[in-house]
C-alpha cells in the first residue's frame, strides 16, 4: 500500500475512533509556509535560504478532557518544486478560552523527495481564537534529518 494512502488511512482511524466518544469540531485550514534550509558550503559558512509556500488541510479536534485535546491533521503543502502531506498528531492544550498550545509529531509524505519519502518531524504551535469558529495558528517544525528542513506555519483555520 503507498504511504500517503496508509497516511489517510490513519488520519480517518484517528478521527473516527475519537468521534465515538467525544466531542468532535471538524474543519479546514490554510496559510503560508516558509522552510528554512541550511547548507554548509566549504570554508563559507553556513548559507541559510528560505523558501516560501502554500498549505491547505483539514483537521478534527476530540476533547479529551477539560482543557485537553487531541487534534489530527491532514495538509497539502506546495513549496517551490516539492509537493507533500503533513500529517500532524496534536496534544492541545486551551490556556485560555482564546489562546491554544499544540505540541507534537508530524508524519510527512514527500511526492517528489529523492529517496526516503516518509520522515517524522516535531512540531510545537500556538493558536488563539477570533471568534468561536476562526482561529490564527502558527506553528514551527523541527526536522531530524540532515536533509529535512525547519518550517514556520502562519494561517487561518475555520471550524465546520
Amino acid at each position: 500500500m503507498k504511504p500517503f494512502i496508509k497516511v489517510l488511512l490513519l488520519f480517518i482511524l484517528i478521527c473516527g475512533a475519537f468521534s465515538l466518544q467525544a466531542q468532535t469540531d471538524f474543519g479546514i485550514k490554510g496559510g503560508l509556509n516558509f522552510t528554512f534550509y541550511n547548507v554548509e558550503e566549504a570554508n563559507f559558512g553556513d548559507d541559510t535560504n528560505v523558501q516560501t509556500g502554500v498549505y491547505v488541510g483539514v483537521f478534527a479536534d476530540f476533547e479529551i478532557e477539560n482543557d485537553f485535546h487531541l487534534q489530527p491533521e491532514l495538509l497539502y503543502i506546495g513549496l517551490g518544486d516539492f509537493k507533500f502531506l503533513n500529517a500532524p498528531i496534536y496534544l492541545k492544550y486551551n490556556i485560555n478560552d482564546n489562546f491554544n498550545i499544540l505540541v507534537g509529531p508530524s508524519i510527512n509524505y514527500f511526492f517528489d523527495f529523492f529517496n526516503a519519502k516518509l520522515k517524522v518531524r516535531a512540531d510545537l504551535g500556538f493558536a488563539y481564537n477570533l471568534t468561536s469558529k476562526l482561529d490564527l495558528h502558527m506553528k514551527y517544525t523541527i526536522g531530524f534529518e540532515e536533509i529535512t528542513p525547519n518550517g514556520l506555519f502562519l494561517g487561518l483555520g475555520y471550524k465546520l
